[in-house]
């Protein structure tokens, strides 16, 4: 057992900042020494002394010997790894390093339809094939649910040749697809299961949440330690076990997706969020647990609101669980969407939500958030309910999200992302697009996922569902979708 109550990386860095000596070093501010007055006004002299490179004492992140690996190390063991790297360039580096280090050219990968859009960049960058499975699609709560074991196994027994699996769990609104189910088919087909946990942090840290991707026999996890836990915006870490991941090849990956000048003040966070949860995880958590636990049931009272609980989501075979601490709303019973919902709690109620969709708001209720915060929402969404409420109409009907045709389990597309990415391209009407292979992929915001990935078919549909989210408030990702798209030529 590792001493849990050690920081070696942040007290290293504290250290270093203190020291007195003439910088002729990066960055230009030696050590705020430079900075504007304005930056100094806002960060303080503190948070500038330690914005520090890679000295000597400090380590390095691509080979750490010092610190980094003692602070990694710590981590490995706090979240139930074999071994840990540090991301200073977010989950987004880790899940396209994680691809790079399973498959190349040419090489078929299983990947959900939600799958975030760094996977889409990851596929790019390793010229993978991607074998799109559907994860299933509540039209009663409204809410893309997880991945059934049996479409995985569909596309196993369809491509035998597929090299990894991807898993997303949790997904944003905190549903846990059947991990463990999904590793032993895996590796049962003597490959990986990757896992996008940027969401799910917390899980290892107490027992009433769900249980974390590692403990389920995932052999690579990625999360957002920032997202939920106490590390600056950016900070992530990479989770390994076992021996289906090629470390030298996944280190040789991250020296691809990560910076060569990290930035200090990220990756010693990341070893003070560990530090807090090592320590006092447990005790955090149980009082984030029971302010989420009492939001909810006071959210669930308010008419016109419906809040998304376990038992709603866990019949569905797709869904092994949900993180309580993530609070889906669904607001349209008030006659409005989560969208025109979510403006009217962020410019006059004082309530922000993490994300607002067409239907739903979503909140991340975490240890940082305080019995005032949680009574602050609650007024906000008795004041939203009080000038709103309505019996919903047919006009203010929530489209469908499009999703793959429910009878088939799983689809590839007709080339691969990384030829589309470089392919010949033209730009044509939306119209004149539809049967057309898109050169890009085309999310609409909420909720991300991607509407037509790069290499896929251009439907009518998607078409349709793209201009729908823009009528009602949200917005389009890739080119000028939905008036006109860029397809290969």
């Amino acid at each position: 057992m590792l001493d849990q109550s050690q920081t070696p990386l942040l007290s290293a860095l504290q250290a270093s900042s203190r020291r007195f000596h003439a910088a002729f070093y990066a960055p230009g501010h030696k050590r705020g020494q430079g900075a504007s007055p304005r930056l100094k006004e806002l960060l303080g002299n503190a948070a500038l002394a330690v914005d520090l490179p890679e000295l000597p004492e400090l380590d390095n992140l691509f080979a750490p010997e010092g610190v980094i690996l003692e602070a990694q190390e710590l981590a490995a063991e706090a979240f139930g790894a074999d071994a840990t790297y540090f991301l200073a360039n977010g989950s987004t580096c880790g899940i396209e390093a994680a691809i790079l280090a399973t498959v190349g050219p040419g090489d078929k990968i299983i990947v959900p339809r939600n799958a975030h859009r760094s996977v889409i960049a990851g596929l790019v960058l390793a010229g993978a094939m991607p074998v799109f499975v559907a994860p299933e699609y509540s039209a009663e709560l409204g809410l893309v649910l997880g991945v059934r074991v049996e479409t995985v196994a569909a596309a196993l027994a369809a491509h035998p040749d597929t090299r990894a699996v991807l898993l997303v769990s949790p997904t944003y609104h905190g549903l846990c697809s059947d991990v463990g189910a999904i590793a032993a088919l895996a590796h049962s087909h003597g490959i990986p299961l990757l896992v996008d946990e940027a969401h799910g942090p917390h899980f290892a840290f107490h027992p009433s949440l769900p249980t974390p991707a590692l403990a389920l026999g995932a052999d690579l996890v990625v999360q957002s330690t920032h997202k939920v836990l106490g590390a600056l915006s950016q900070a992530a870490m990479l989770h390994t076990q076992g021996s289906r991941i090629d470390r030298s090849r996944l280190q040789a990956a991250l020296q691809l997706t990560q910076s060569t000048s990290p930035n200090s003040l990220l990756l010693a966070s990341l070893d003070a969020a560990r530090h807090q949860m090592a320590i006092a995880g447990k005790a955090l958590l149980s009082s984030t647990l029971d302010l989420a636990q009492q939001m909810r049931r006071e959210l669930a009272a308010i008419s016109g609101l419906r809040v998304i609980d376990k038992s709603a989501v866990t019949t569905s075979s797709s869904v092994s669980d949900l993180d309580l601490t993530r609070l889906t709303v669904d607001v349209s019973g008030l006659g409005l969407t989560g969208l025109e919902a979510d403006e009217i709690l962020h410019e006059d109620l004082g309530v922000t939500v993490e994300l607002p969709e067409l239907q739903h708001l979503t909140l991340i209720i975490s240890l940082g958030n305080t019995t005032a915060d949680g009574q602050q929402c609650i007024t906000g969404f008795r004041s939203l309910t009080e000038k709103f409420a309505k019996s919903r109409s047919a006009s203010t009907a929530v489209p469908q999200p499009v999703l793959p045709d429910p009878e088939i389990s799983f689809t590839l597309p007709e080339v691969s992302p990384r030829e589309a990415f470089f392919a010949a391209t033209e730009t044509l009407s939306a119209q004149a697009a539809i049967g057309r292979l898109s050169a890009e992929t085309i999310s609409a915001y909420p909720p991300g996922i991607p509407t037509i990935v790069a290499g896929e078919v251009i439907t009518e549909g998607a078409i349709a569902h793209l201009a729908t989210i823009k009528q009602q408030g949200g917005y389009v990702t890739g080119g000028d979708a939905p008036e006109k798209f860029r397809v290969i030529a």
